[in-house]
């Protein structure tokens, strides 16, 4: 079982804590806790991830949309 707190936000923040739902089932607290995600640091693995895709960039190990787009036969 969750415990739940209230806490007071202004009028103006509610609206945009309203304006970033995703869903309208989105609560206040998925609003917040996707927000607090966000601004957490990347952990190392996406940090190398990340990494490897910009050298396949850089490599030129890329497809285009028209390529991806053909060899799907769309």
């Amino acid at each position: 079982m969750s415990n739940n707190t209230t806490i007071q936000v202004s009028t103006e923040t509610k609206a945009k804590l309203d304006k970033m739902r995703v869903s309208k089932r989105d609560t206040y607290n998925d609003i917040i806790e996707n927000l607090i995600e966000d601004s957490m640091e990347l952990s190392d693995e996406a940090k190398k991830d990340i990494e490897e895709a910009l050298e396949d960039y850089k490599q030129g190990r890329v497809y285009s949309m028209a390529d991806v787009k053909k060899n799907l036969g769309i």
